[in-house]
């Protein structure tokens, strides 16, 4: 097919130009490369036992007083892992909220949904989540479970999903992955790293392509990805760093499911199933770049000063056949009792998203008497600029939509398409954000150190007919005791700022958005490092953020309080010399309170599940030299759909299981590595996701899938 050719021709040429690029370096030890360099790649790259998402530098993760997940890059590849959606595998408290097929990628923390403008990050610093975000290029995942006020300043109050990018390696790195899974997916990919003639300066040159047939049949596309990133060693004190990259997505996005008659789930259907499915049917595309720069400077043995900037675009063509209500019945939202549906043709065409931020530190250790202190001192921007036409629905736009026709979830129905085009692109949305903040980690003793800091933010929003020029105080206190080498035990309170919702479609308010609202967090937690082989954990916590929902006029409201109570438990470690064993648990009870309407008080938060947890083990067979095992289960209680007292709907429990294995073989001196996975092995039909978006849709999740790859590492 076109396709197929026009995603694997580029990818040929690079893996041909791996061989090509030895030519311009060579291979270095750790101690011939500059061994005078103060500032190096450890600024980005913690291992397992740092991070630097729940601060603003790399740092012990059982030191600091927040629960923290990081993913490494022998994880991402074992699992294969190359979507958020996989991540959650990993850690129990992350969950899908409207995370549909072929379109954005979005998650919920702690029952909370992730702002895609401002709760995911690529280095410490913002980039928007309108699209699926690439792993080529990233070293490892980092999340921060929590408010993240003084972190990030505005963020919602589930915490961030920071992306770490790969650097430049010491030593030539040339690897190539080649992949197939269920339905023709093909994917390619290629990591090429080291250092030029002149060692100062290294490079990192991440390529994918990927012909993508989803599980969801007709929810095709393709996708492409490069990337760059360059370091320059200016002075024994200084490390410039530079990366860039871009991806192109085309693929039909799959919508999700309403309540049949407004009351009951569907039954009878199947995961694989287009609801998007019409001859005039286009693919969702976007376009996505971003530009990073980071200066470090290390003044001397105490002091550095790092300044970072990083400009990310995403360019966007939405288009869907979309299902929604029924009209016959008057339900809106709700699919007719029979499985009818209506139709509309959305278009939204030439959406352009840019976010620009900045990031200024300086930071540096000294001792007031007995008293040592680890001080930051930090400037952040963001600007922002929305731009999109007025979207359109059926034959009107937004405001006022109209169906195409009537299909069927079980009988599909072919109905006319439209005429309609998105009107003129203009500038939407703009919002700018100034910060400043200060942190002190002072040692009071060996046992004991408190952490204590505070940012100023002034924001500006303009939106529609609405616009706020505010500024908060957001402050954050903890005590950390490490009784004993460790362990640590901590105790936290901070508070965070999240933009306040806008008003959707068919409201009275439609479009309006509401002012920035605070939020509160109290947290108690133990972490341990027993020895080199177990890490463990716990946290109990509590967050209360200001409730936001549609109430009986039609009117989108702040009344009252979202109450998020959860305990969080985790494990990682070797059993004897050959399994790997990782547990995440998380126990969480989110309810609405202090509401004066009476369906709403009290009632349990929507698509969040009481309790979840993960199982994975990782086992080396010992009489074998080079396979291994892989599984992993996952359990999910139910979750409420409908949250008040008169119609409120459930959705089911599931649990699921995913197998896999892997065999490492060497063959003139290439190191190869097999890998295949099948996940969800018992083929269980469940529903991943319960949103309250766009008025309130059930998307299935993945059926049973397969995936083999073969890794090659030259």
């Amino acid at each position: 097919m076109p396709v197929s050719r026009f995603c694997l021709t580029p990818l040929s040429l690079l893996i041909a130009q791996a061989f090509a690029l030895p030519s311009l370096a060579h291979a270095q030890t750790a101690d011939q490369i500059l061994p005078q360099v103060i500032v190096s790649e450890p600024l980005l790259r913690a291992g397992n036992g740092s991070a630097r998402v729940g601060g603003f530098e790399a740092a012990p993760v059982l030191q600091t007083p927040a629960a923290l997940t990081v993913i490494d890059q022998q994880q991402l590849q074992d699992l294969q892992i190359r979507h958020v959606a996989d991540v959650s595998r990993l850690d129990a408290s992350l969950n899908a909220a409207y995370n549909a097929v072929g379109y954005a990628e979005q998650f919920s923390i702690r029952g909370f949904p992730l702002d895609n403008a401002s709760s995911y990050r690529k280095d410490g610093l913002p980039i928007a989540s309108d699209a699926s975000i690439p792993f080529e290029n990233k070293e490892r995942v980092e999340i921060l479970k929590g408010l993240s006020g003084l972190q990030a300043g505005i963020s919602t109050p589930g915490g961030l999903i920071d992306f770490i990018t790969k650097r430049p390696t010491s030593k030539p790195l040339r690897s190539v992955l080649l992949e197939a899974s269920e339905r023709g997916t093909l994917y390619g990919a290629v990591d090429l790293g080291g250092r030029f003639d002149d060692t100062r300066f290294g490079y990192r040159i991440n390529a994918a392509a990927e012909q993508l047939r989803s599980y969801v049949k007709g929810a095709n596309g393709e996708r492409q990805f490069v990337s760059g990133a360059f370091d320059w060693r200016i002075t024994p004190q200084a490390l410039l760093q530079l990366d860039l990259d871009t991806q192109h997505k085309s693929q039909i996005t799959a919508p999700g499911y309403q309540l049949l008659g407004g009351t009951d789930l569907p039954t009878g259907i199947s995961a694989r199933t287009l609801l998007n499915n019409q001859p005039w049917s286009k693919p969702v595309v976007t376009d996505n770049t971003n530009i990073g720069l980071r200066l470090s400077y290390q003044w001397n043995a105490a002091w550095s000063s790092t300044f970072a900037a990083n400009r990310h675009q995403l360019k966007r063509d939405d288009f869907a056949a979309f299902p929604y209500g029924c009209a016959s019945a008057g339900l809106f939202p709700g699919f007719c009792a029979n499985g009818d549906y209506d139709v509309y043709d959305y278009q939204s065409t030439g959406e352009v998203k840019t976010l620009f931020a900045t990031q200024a530190l300086l930071q540096g250790q000294f001792a007031t008497g007995t008293v040592r202190h680890a001080l930051t001192l930090g400037l952040d921007t963001l600007r922002r600029r929305d731009e999109f036409g007025d979207c359109v629905y059926g034959t009107v736009d937004c405001a006022g939509s109209m169906a195409n026709g009537t299909s069927n979830i079980y009988q599909p129905v072919t109905v006319p398409a439209s005429t309609i085009s998105t009107g003129p692109v203009l500038l939407q949305r703009k919002g700018d954000e100034r910060s400043v903040f200060v942190q002190d980690i002072l040692a009071l003793s060996d046992q004991v150190s408190l952490h204590a800091g505070v940012r100023h933010t002034h924001i500006e929003r303009v939106q529609s007919a609405s616009a706020f020029e505010r500024d908060y105080l957001l402050p954050s206190v903890a005590l950390v005791v490490t009784p004993t080498p460790g362990w640590s035990v901590y105790g936290s309170w901070s508070q965070g700022l999240e933009h306040g919702g806008v008003a959707p479609l068919l409201t009275t308010n439609a479009n309006q958005i509401l002012d920035p609202g605070k939020s509160r967090q109290q947290e108690l937690g133990i972490k341990a490092a027993l020895d080199e082989s177990w890490q463990l954990s716990a946290a109990l916590f509590q967050i209360t953020k200001p409730l936001e929902y549609t109430d009986s006029n039609f009117t989108y409201v702040r009344n009252g309080d979202a109450v998020h109570r959860g305990l969080e438990l985790a494990a990682n470690g070797k059993i004897g010399r050959a399994l790997r064993v990782t547990l995440a648990a998380t126990a969480l009870q989110a309810r609405q309170r202090n509401t004066d309407d009476p369906l709403q008080t009290d009632q349990r938060i929507t698509n969040v599940p009481a309790f979840k947890s993960a199982l994975n083990l990782d086992y080396a067979l010992p009489q074998l030299n080079g396979p291994a095992l892989n599984g992993g289960w996952s359990y999910s209680s139910s979750k409420v759909f409908s949250p008040d007292s008169i119609r409120r709907v459930d959705v089911p429990s599931y649990q699921l299981f995913n197998l896999g294995v892997r065999y490492v073989v060497a063959t003139a001196g290439v190191a190869t590595t097999l890998r295949a996975n099948v996940d969800n092995v018992l083929d269980k039909f469940y529903w991943a996701d319960a949103s309250s978006a766009l008025g309130g849709y059930l998307l299935p999740g993945a059926p049973r899938t397969f995936k083999i790859s073969a890794q090659f590492d030259f």
